[in-house]
């Protein structure tokens, strides 16, 4: 959150120590202070949510070292007010923080996308909130309705306590602080006209409403009516129910409940696409909720991110983005997953080669696959808006999930020659179904954007026949094509790659014929090849095209064109692989070339034929000089 240098710390008195916060933490102090939250109960489900953090990190931490509980094992929250003063205190007996912590931790927004989120605002308020909790900033939130914010806090295991306070306004003061006890004291100063948080019967009602699934004991002062208000008694009351909501039975949760634990575990403040609540029973057993997001996060494709899966073991918290539950390609999926069956001091060592957590993984994905095809079916629209956020991200399925990858398969949409628009809404199954009579393979062409793949010469024949051609351009598609290979019992297959055989879509009177143009245009073809050398592995005449005069082919086993210059994109070395020309002997431009008996004219124009198809494919010039020479010499 800061740097600390020697410029940032001014003594105070009393020791304190003041220190500047970074341009674009003062940045979103301005953004809370002004309201980004439409909704400023959601101040006090951040700071709960906080405490409840701070409350799982230490029992994770005692699992090495119970010694840290000292003699207070019993977690849980307090939330207090002081009408006179004009505060409201939020109090955990959770980890805690040290000096260090307190400057790097609180809010992490410098540490993870502090950039990225201040690209992201739109300016709308009702968007913008929605990205507080996706960058972990939830603690600046309080300064929503509170014009000071006051922080005692206290590692567990430390003597020495940590005061830090600020005014949002560009500083804080950092000073050692007197704190018998650990965990962490947060002290709301009020503004002017925040006097509905001093209130009893309106804290309690946000608890509920916001936090009632929280596992930890939220505790307040019970109250008694005297004198027509409510007052508070000596005797303690907890507000929450305070038990672990994936624990009960779903006939007892609320979708209200459903979708505010969501957006705790995820720090999200949209509403969840849908979810999934299972208990397994038998030889392992364990409960699982999981969301499916309706937004993609910020870092999405980023493939070293964290992933969004929280552990527990008898409804004690073991680890958080526990990698091993849920593959990559699934990474949006947020949750909960908790065993009965592995043992409390679990660590990643042991995840990593447990073969109950294989079976975890395995049942998880299994829910996960199962939620996105009951969209799919029942809920076309809502797994549209699922696709358009998280599509691509689901395409790195089929290589990294052999088990499942029919039913990814199945998942899947793309754009293609069916559809007018660039939309991905055609699903594989639906291809099958239109598929011409006689048709035995799956078409589709890969290329670096949509309009490249749709006026693509290699569609030409394809177009005339009326056959479907399913249109690539994402990057990760050419991964997954590698082993997505057929659905259903149909092959997939490039229309740029092979020698074109339509079998049955093809007559006997069109293969005659094709017949006859191949062994008439032979001449032609030896003059182009010996023209164009080693730039071309062969010549032939095209089955593919109508309108265009050439293309160029790749081998059946031969990386594709786009797949080659991705990978030269990306400064990765690819095989010295050739090309073959295809040349349409009824454009008028083939035509010519047939009748030139300049030899030297007949090799500019057998060059522009190969640039002309190389341009067409997305490809890139080896000499553009050369090129635009022929060119100006032939149009002269």
């Amino acid at each position: 959150m800061t740097t600390e240098t020697t410029s940032d710390v001014k003594p105070q008195a009393g020791g304190a120590q003041k220190m500047a916060f970074q341009a674009e933490v003062k940045q979103l102090l301005q953004l809370m202070i002004h309201s980004l939250y439409s909704n400023k109960e959601i101040v006090l489900r951040e700071l709960i949510s906080n405490a409840s953090d701070a409350a799982d990190k230490l029992r994770f931490e005692a699992l090495a070292d119970n010694s840290l509980y000292g003699d207070d094992s019993n977690l849980s929250i307090r939330i207090a007010f002081d009408k006179a003063a004009r505060t409201v205190t939020i109090s955990d007996n959770g980890i805690g923080m040290s000096r260090q912590e307190v400057i790097d931790n609180i809010g992490t927004i410098a540490k993870s996308g502090t950039k990225e989120f201040f690209q992201s605002l739109s300016g709308d308020q009702a968007k913008d909130a929605n990205l507080i909790g996706q960058f972990g900033v939830g603690f600046y939130s309080a300064f929503i309705i509170a014009d000071k914010v006051t922080l005692l806090t206290r590692r567990a295991g430390d003597s020495e306590a940590v005061k830090w306070e600020s005014a949002g306004e560009g500083d804080f003061t950092l000073e050692v602080a007197d704190k018998a006890t650990r965990g962490t004291d947060i002290i709301l100063h009020l503004r002017e006209g925040e006097d509905e948080f001093l209130n009893d019967w309106k804290l309690k009602t946000i608890i509920r409403k916001y936090s009632d699934h929280i596992t930890l004991p939220i505790v307040m002062k019970a109250s008694e009516w005297k004198d027509g208000e409510q007052v508070p008694t000596d005797e303690d009351e907890t507000v929450n129910k305070a038990s672990a909501l994936w624990a009960r039975s779903k006939s007892d949760i609320s979708e209200d409940e459903y979708k505010e634990f969501y957006k705790h575990v995820s720090h999200d403040f949209e509403d969840p696409l849908s979810w999934s609540h299972n208990r397994v029973e038998g030889k392992q057993e364990y409960i699982s909720l999981l969301y499916v997001p309706a937004k993609a996060p910020f870092d999405l494709y980023d493939r070293e991110r964290r992933h969004g899966i929280k552990l527990y073991v008898k409804r004690v918290f073991i680890m958080e983005d526990a990698e091993k539950l849920m593959p990559q390609y699934l990474r949006f999926v947020r949750g909960v997953i908790d065993s009965a069956d592995l043992p409390l001091n679990v660590s990643r060592e042991i995840l990593q080669s447990s073969r109950d957590i294989d079976n975890i993984k395995a049942g998880s994905v299994k829910k996960v696959l199962g939620q996105l095809e009951d969209l799919a079916e029942n809920q076309p629209e809502q797994y549209a808006k699922f696709w358009n956020e998280f599509g691509r991200v689901l395409k790195e399925g089929p290589t990294e999930d052999f088990a499942n990858k029919d039913k990814i398969a199945s998942l899947l949409r793309f754009a293609s020659t069916h559809v007018d628009s660039e939309e991905q809404v055609v699903s594989l199954k639906q291809y099958v179904e239109r598929m011409k009579e006689g048709q035995e393979k799956i078409y589709y062409i890969t290329a670096d954007s949509f309009a490249a793949a749709k006026h693509s010469p290699h569609l030409e024949i394809f177009r005339k026949k009326g056959i479907e051609v399913l249109l690539l351009s994402d990057r990760v598609d050419e991964w997954m094509l590698g082993s997505l290979t057929e659905f259903e019992g149909k092959a997939l297959q490039s229309v740029a790659k092979g020698d074109l055989d339509l079998g049955k879509l093809e007559d006997e009177a069109e293969k005659e014929q094709q017949k006859k143009i191949e062994d008439e245009a032979k001449p032609l073809i030896e003059r182009i090849q010996t023209a164009l050398g080693d730039k071309v592995k062969e010549v032939r005449v095209t089955h593919r095209l109508t309108d265009s005069p050439a293309c160029l082919v790749t081998g059946d086993n031969d990386m594709s064109g786009n797949l080659e210059r991705l990978l030269k994109a990306a400064g990765q070395k690819t095989p010295d692989t050739k090309p073959t020309l295809e040349i349409n002997t009824g454009h008028k431009l083939v035509n010519r070339l047939q009748s030139e008996s300049d030899e030297d004219r007949f090799s500019d124009l057998a060059s522009l034929l190969f640039d002309q198809a190389l341009l067409a494919e997305g490809g890139q010039l080896e000499d553009p000089a050369s090129f635009v020479k022929r060119m100006n010499k032939l149009l002269a």
